[in-house]
């Protein structure tokens, strides 16, 4: 059977409901398709009035009218194979069908399904400035409602400054500065996630809780306060200890976790969102107390030591010790004791094997692609990729980005490190030999201005710009608030940075720390990290007067190992004891530590 005649048959069982089908020639099959496909694809919008914009439109016959007086066509100018077919506005869009004869037939009706402000929100397609408008609107929403990790802030909070409002916890205890004590709750629920995946800690509570080796300790911190570093200063607490704590990040803040310790009696001073002046502002409230002061310091980035140093000097004629994590940190304690001002012990615990080797390797490895994948949805598989420094956060990113196909680049200044990139398969370049082409730039140095405004003139439009790094100064973002270039907010530590020609690149977080500001980190590796800096707190606080002098120190070996035993048996792991025999001839102790100092993993 030929196709024709398939056609034609199909044609007429299709023909039987149509209630016109006897004014229709049987050579001239009709079959009506869905509502929408004759209308032109590049403007959906204005598909439901454009017969009604036209001046010349006609209004169409109903079914089984002849054409006279509405539509006279000229039948030898009309189509001979099929039928015309034409919307009618005034009908919700049902289909009249112009036969060649000039009859006229309305195709059967199919019924829409049309939502309450489907009219109101799309059908009307709205001006440039009524776009722009939207566009605001929809970015203040995302902004509102878009976090790094669950967030259950209430927007009619967001008006008032957290200095402003006066709030005190069930027990109406005041001391402590925080978004909403309210959220208290939903924090604590944070908190005892977050427990589960941090075994050390949860150990070291119950080893050490009778002791009380923290028994008088004043520790005042300066950390991101995230649910991890809560179950770090509840287990500080049962260790004996007494905590005040402020960020070290005007990002990374939970403020539902900051509520929850607010309730459980911390004095806290930190919300997300902090402006610089709040910073300080929070800095100075945990320490400036009457009747009370710190002996001992934990602090990541260095700003709570430098606050003290310049404010209240005084005060470490009572420290013990500090504490310090990050790179930057511990650059500025050298540069503090290679000048003769510190005045105190330091403890190094950035370059400790557990935190180097784990935290900024292994816990960037996974937070590289969150928090780029929550802010910039971005796809990595063929990007162009140039991450500046190979150090353990670099190897961490790099690893990540070159498993998801991206094609990595690396620019380093130490030749180790730059083999180490070139034997992994990196290819090791300048970053102006590459600023022109790639799609993401990753700063991982602890370094200042590796990103300058000459490199960012260059880039492409659409690159994303961010910083894996603790400080903000990786990047040169002040050269970027100048009066040619336009910020636009997108959502939540997301910015367009447009340039006078149109081009615009994506700066994440203001750059600022990328993972903990956008996105969480694994919570199990800063199990690691927290039950180092805790062991590091209980060796300072405790250490016989003359065991460390004023100068900065690497944590004991002998407590790295121990570290990592205790995450061991999350994994059902079992580690293999020397024999004497063994013990003897590798000159160890048969309980460690088991590598010399020098030794590099």
């Amino acid at each position: 059977m030929s196709v024709q005649v398939v056609a034609a048959k199909m044609a007429e069982v299709e023909l039987k409901d149509v209630p016109t089908g006897k004014d229709l020639p049987a050579e001239s099959p009709v079959t009506p398709t869905s509502e929408g496909k004759n209308l032109p694809r590049n403007d959906p919008h204005e598909a439901g009035s454009a017969a009604a914009a036209s001046p010349t439109a006609e209004p169409s016959a109903k079914a089984g009218e002849g054409g006279t007086g509405l539509l006279t066509p000229n039948p030898a100018k009309m189509p001979q194979a099929s039928s015309m077919k034409r919307s009618d506005p005034q009908q919700n869009g049902g289909e009249a069908f112009v036969n060649r004869d000039g009859t006229v037939a309305e195709a059967p009706r199919m019924k829409k399904i049309q939502f309450a402000d489907q009219k109101q929100e799309f059908n009307k397609r709205p001006s440039k400035i009524g776009r722009r408008s939207l566009s605001r609107s929809i970015s203040q929403s995302s902004t509102d409602s878009y976090s790094s990790a669950a967030s259950y802030t209430d927007s009619s909070d967001d008006e008032t400054s957290p200095r402003d409002k006066q709030q005190k916890n069930s027990k109406g205890n005041g001391d402590f500065c925080i978004k909403n004590i309210k959220q208290a709750d939903f924090g604590r629920r944070e908190i005892e996630i977050a427990e589960q995946e941090m075994p050390a800690l949860m150990a070291l509570r119950k080893r050490a809780q009778g002791e009380k080796p923290l028994a008088g300790a004043k520790i005042v911190g300066c950390t991101h306060i995230t649910a991890q570093t809560a179950v770090l200063m509840e287990t500080l607490s049962a260790l004996g200890a007494q905590c005040r704590w402020a960020a070290c990040n005007i990002y990374s803040t939970q403020n539902e976790v900051a509520a929850a310790l607010a309730e459980g009696g911390f004095s806290v001073f930190a919300w997300k969102g902090e402006s610089e002046d709040d910073f300080w502002w929070c800095i100075d409230r945990c320490v400036n107390v009457e009747g009370w002061q710190p002996n001992m310091i934990l602090d990541d980035g260095g700003d709570l030591t430098h606050w003290i140093y310049k404010k209240y000097p005084s005060m470490f004629k009572k420290i013990k010790g500090i504490v310090e994590e990050s790179v930057t940190g511990v650059h500025r304690l050298y540069q503090l004791s290679k000048a003769g001002k510190l005045c105190v012990p330091a403890m190094n615990v950035n370059d400790s094997v557990t935190k180097q080797k784990f935290d900024n390797l292994y816990c960037c490895r996974e937070s590289i692609l969150d928090g780029l994948k929550r802010t910039t949805d971005v796809m990595f598989g063929g990007k162009q990729v140039v991450v500046c420094g190979y150090g353990e956060v670099g190897k961490g990113c790099c690893a990540a980005l070159k498993a998801m196909g991206s094609i990595v680049y690396v620019t380093e200044i130490d030749p180790i490190c730059a083999l180490q990139a070139c034997m992994d398969g990196f290819r090791l370049v300048k970053l102006t030999e590459v600023i022109r082409q790639v799609d993401i730039v990753i700063t991982c140095t602890g370094n200042k201005n590796v990103v300058v405004r000459e490199n960012l003139d260059r880039m492409k439009n659409g690159c994303i710009v961010c910083n894996m790094g603790h400080s903000n100064t990786e990047i040169d973002v002040a050269s970027l608030r100048t009066p040619e270039l336009t910020w636009e907010r997108v959502r939540s530590q997301v910015d367009h940075v447009i340039w006078p020609d149109g081009k615009r690149i994506v700066l994440l977080a203001e750059g600022r720390l990328l993972n903990l500001s956008c996105s969480t980190v694994p919570t199990f590796v800063l199990s690691i990290t927290a039950t180092t800096q805790a062991l590091a707190l209980i060796e300072l606080y405790n250490a016989p007067e003359g065991r460390y002098k004023q100068d900065v120190y690497l944590l004991p070996k002998k407590m790295d190992e121990y570290v990592a035993s205790l995450h061991l048996p999350t994994f059902d792991a079992h580690l293999t004891e020397l024999s004497d025999e063994q013990a003897k001839y590798l000159g160890l102790n048969k309980n460690g530590p088991f590598k010399p100092n020098y030794y590099r993993y």
